[in-house]
Protein backbone atom coordinates (compact mmCIF):
# COMPACT_ATOMS: atom_id res chain seq x y z
CA UNK A 1 0.00 0.00 0.00
CA UNK A 2 1.32 3.59 -0.51
CA UNK A 3 1.97 5.70 1.82
CA UNK A 4 -0.11 9.27 2.04
CA UNK A 5 1.71 12.70 2.06
CA UNK A 6 0.66 15.63 1.83
CA UNK A 7 2.02 17.95 -1.17
CA UNK A 8 2.86 21.59 0.46
CA UNK A 9 1.07 23.69 -2.65
CA UNK A 10 -1.93 24.74 -4.56
CA UNK A 11 -0.18 25.34 -7.46
CA UNK A 12 -1.60 23.30 -9.81
CA UNK A 13 0.95 23.14 -12.07
CA UNK A 14 3.75 21.88 -9.36
CA UNK A 15 1.11 19.32 -7.86
CA UNK A 16 0.97 17.97 -11.63
CA UNK A 17 4.45 17.66 -11.94
CA UNK A 18 5.77 16.39 -8.70
CA UNK A 19 2.71 14.07 -8.31
CA UNK A 20 3.89 12.32 -11.44
CA UNK A 21 7.30 11.79 -9.68
CA UNK A 22 6.53 10.98 -6.48
CA UNK A 23 4.04 8.47 -7.49
CA UNK A 24 7.20 6.16 -8.92
CA UNK A 25 8.75 6.41 -5.07
CA UNK A 26 5.63 4.35 -3.96
CA UNK A 27 3.60 7.88 -2.45
CA UNK A 28 -0.02 8.96 -2.82
CA UNK A 29 0.26 12.19 -3.40
CA UNK A 30 -2.85 14.81 -1.82
CA UNK A 31 -2.72 18.17 -2.33
CA UNK A 32 -2.83 20.68 0.51
CA UNK A 33 -6.00 22.15 -1.59
CA UNK A 34 -7.60 18.83 -1.44
CA UNK A 35 -7.87 19.53 2.10
CA UNK A 36 -9.02 22.75 2.66
CA UNK A 37 -4.97 23.47 4.18
CA UNK A 38 -4.04 27.36 2.61
CA UNK A 39 -0.73 28.19 2.37
CA UNK A 40 1.41 29.75 5.43
CA UNK A 41 3.05 33.23 4.88
CA UNK A 42 6.20 32.82 3.65
CA UNK A 43 8.75 34.85 5.53
CA UNK A 44 12.11 32.76 5.28
CA UNK A 45 14.64 34.40 3.92
CA UNK A 46 16.05 31.06 1.79
CA UNK A 47 14.37 28.62 -0.25
CA UNK A 48 15.16 26.07 2.41
CA UNK A 49 13.41 28.10 5.34
CA UNK A 50 10.51 28.53 3.10
CA UNK A 51 10.19 24.91 2.32
CA UNK A 52 10.49 23.97 5.69
CA UNK A 53 7.97 26.22 6.59
CA UNK A 54 5.62 24.73 4.23
CA UNK A 55 5.95 21.51 5.09
CA UNK A 56 5.65 22.02 8.89
CA UNK A 57 2.66 23.67 8.27
CA UNK A 58 1.02 20.98 5.54
CA UNK A 59 2.15 18.39 8.07
CA UNK A 60 0.51 19.83 11.15
CA UNK A 61 -2.52 20.89 9.33
CA UNK A 62 -2.89 17.50 7.54
CA UNK A 63 -1.55 14.65 10.16
CA UNK A 64 0.85 13.31 7.51
CA UNK A 65 4.34 13.50 6.15
CA UNK A 66 4.62 16.24 4.00
CA UNK A 67 6.49 17.14 0.94
CA UNK A 68 7.26 21.01 0.34
CA UNK A 69 8.75 22.80 -2.55
CA UNK A 70 10.08 26.28 -2.80
CA UNK A 71 11.50 27.28 -6.08
CA UNK A 72 11.97 30.63 -8.16
CA UNK A 73 14.09 32.02 -10.56
CA UNK A 74 17.15 33.71 -10.14
CA UNK A 75 18.20 36.60 -12.92
CA UNK A 76 22.13 37.79 -12.95
CA UNK A 77 21.38 40.92 -14.87
CA UNK A 78 18.55 41.42 -12.18
CA UNK A 79 20.69 41.15 -8.92
CA UNK A 80 19.12 37.90 -8.89
CA UNK A 81 15.37 38.76 -8.69
CA UNK A 82 12.35 37.85 -8.97
CA UNK A 83 14.31 34.80 -5.99
CA UNK A 84 12.18 34.20 -3.12
CA UNK A 85 9.63 36.74 -4.92
CA UNK A 86 9.12 34.08 -8.29
CA UNK A 87 5.50 33.78 -7.60
CA UNK A 88 4.91 36.84 -6.34
CA UNK A 89 6.97 39.41 -8.36
CA UNK A 90 4.44 41.63 -10.02
CA UNK A 91 2.82 41.94 -6.82
CA UNK A 92 -0.39 40.32 -8.39
CA UNK A 93 -1.66 36.98 -6.76
CA UNK A 94 -4.73 34.35 -8.04
CA UNK A 95 -4.53 32.62 -11.75
CA UNK A 96 -3.29 35.55 -13.15
CA UNK A 97 -0.32 36.39 -11.89
CA UNK A 98 2.25 34.04 -13.59
CA UNK A 99 0.93 36.25 -16.63
CA UNK A 100 2.17 39.42 -15.10
CA UNK A 101 5.40 38.02 -13.57
CA UNK A 102 6.27 36.95 -17.42
CA UNK A 103 5.28 40.39 -18.48
CA UNK A 104 7.43 42.67 -15.46
CA UNK A 105 10.44 40.35 -16.56
CA UNK A 106 10.48 40.69 -20.26
CA UNK A 107 10.01 44.46 -19.09
CA UNK A 108 12.64 44.49 -16.18
CA UNK A 109 14.77 42.73 -19.24
CA UNK A 110 14.47 44.66 -22.35
CA UNK A 111 17.42 46.38 -22.32
CA UNK A 112 19.51 43.39 -21.43
CA UNK A 113 21.62 42.22 -24.39
CA UNK A 114 21.83 38.49 -25.46
CA UNK A 115 25.27 37.76 -23.77
CA UNK A 116 23.79 39.19 -20.49
CA UNK A 117 20.55 37.36 -20.18
CA UNK A 118 21.66 34.30 -18.27
CA UNK A 119 19.26 32.70 -15.67
CA UNK A 120 18.73 29.69 -13.17
CA UNK A 121 15.95 27.82 -11.90
CA UNK A 122 16.38 26.29 -8.32
CA UNK A 123 14.32 24.43 -6.51
CA UNK A 124 14.18 23.47 -2.38
CA UNK A 125 12.43 20.09 -1.48
CA UNK A 126 11.84 19.10 1.93
CA UNK A 127 10.21 15.98 3.15
CA UNK A 128 8.81 15.95 6.74
CA UNK A 129 7.72 12.63 8.30
CA UNK A 130 5.77 15.09 10.92
CA UNK A 131 5.66 18.30 11.90
CA UNK A 132 8.89 18.02 14.67
CA UNK A 133 10.49 15.93 12.70
CA UNK A 134 14.36 16.98 14.02
CA UNK A 135 15.98 15.68 10.32
CA UNK A 136 14.26 16.79 7.87
CA UNK A 137 15.42 15.41 4.60
CA UNK A 138 16.51 18.50 2.38
CA UNK A 139 17.34 18.32 -1.47
CA UNK A 140 18.32 20.97 -3.83
CA UNK A 141 18.61 20.64 -8.08
CA UNK A 142 18.94 23.86 -10.41
CA UNK A 143 19.29 24.39 -14.35
CA UNK A 144 20.82 26.97 -15.81
CA UNK A 145 19.01 28.52 -19.16
CA UNK A 146 18.76 32.39 -20.74
CA UNK A 147 15.54 34.72 -20.58
CA UNK A 148 14.53 34.81 -24.29
CA UNK A 149 13.17 38.11 -25.53
CA UNK A 150 9.84 36.68 -26.36
CA UNK A 151 7.14 33.91 -25.24
CA UNK A 152 7.51 30.69 -26.59
CA UNK A 153 5.77 27.45 -26.43
CA UNK A 154 2.20 26.74 -24.28
CA UNK A 155 3.29 23.78 -21.86
CA UNK A 156 4.43 24.05 -18.43
CA UNK A 157 3.61 26.60 -15.85
CA UNK A 158 5.48 29.93 -14.96
CA UNK A 159 7.76 31.65 -16.47
CA UNK A 160 8.87 28.34 -18.09
CA UNK A 161 7.75 30.27 -21.67
CA UNK A 162 10.39 32.58 -21.12
CA UNK A 163 13.31 30.05 -20.25
CA UNK A 164 15.33 28.91 -23.03
CA UNK A 165 17.11 26.12 -22.12
CA UNK A 166 20.15 26.10 -24.73
CA UNK A 167 21.26 21.98 -25.01
CA UNK A 168 17.42 21.70 -26.39
CA UNK A 169 17.60 25.20 -28.08
CA UNK A 170 13.86 25.71 -27.10
CA UNK A 171 12.20 27.02 -24.06
CA UNK A 172 11.10 24.80 -21.28
CA UNK A 173 6.88 25.78 -22.37
CA UNK A 174 8.30 23.80 -25.70
CA UNK A 175 9.31 20.68 -23.61
CA UNK A 176 7.24 17.68 -23.38
CA UNK A 177 6.19 17.14 -19.37
CA UNK A 178 8.19 14.17 -19.93
CA UNK A 179 11.45 15.14 -20.90
CA UNK A 180 11.14 18.21 -19.07
CA UNK A 181 10.99 16.49 -15.94
CA UNK A 182 14.61 14.80 -16.71
CA UNK A 183 16.13 17.96 -16.69
CA UNK A 184 14.44 20.83 -14.81
CA UNK A 185 15.44 22.31 -11.57
CA UNK A 186 12.74 20.62 -9.27
CA UNK A 187 13.50 16.87 -11.25
CA UNK A 188 16.57 17.32 -10.01
CA UNK A 189 16.01 18.14 -6.80
CA UNK A 190 13.27 15.16 -6.68
CA UNK A 191 15.87 12.90 -7.94
CA UNK A 192 18.21 13.91 -5.36
CA UNK A 193 15.69 12.85 -2.62
CA UNK A 194 14.17 9.68 -3.92
CA UNK A 195 18.38 8.98 -3.31
CA UNK A 196 18.24 9.80 0.28
CA UNK A 197 14.69 8.44 0.51
CA UNK A 198 16.25 4.93 -0.36
CA UNK A 199 19.38 5.10 2.29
Amino acid sequence: MKQKIVLATSNAGKVKEMADILADFGFEVIAQSALNIESPEETGLTFVENALLKARYASEKSGLPAIADDSGLIVTALNNAPGLHSARYAGIDGENAAFHNRQKLLVEMAQIPENQRQAKFVSCIVFLQHPKDPSPIIAEGEVQGIIAFTEKGTNGFGYDSLFFYPPKHCTFAELENAEKKQISHRGAALKVLKEKLQK
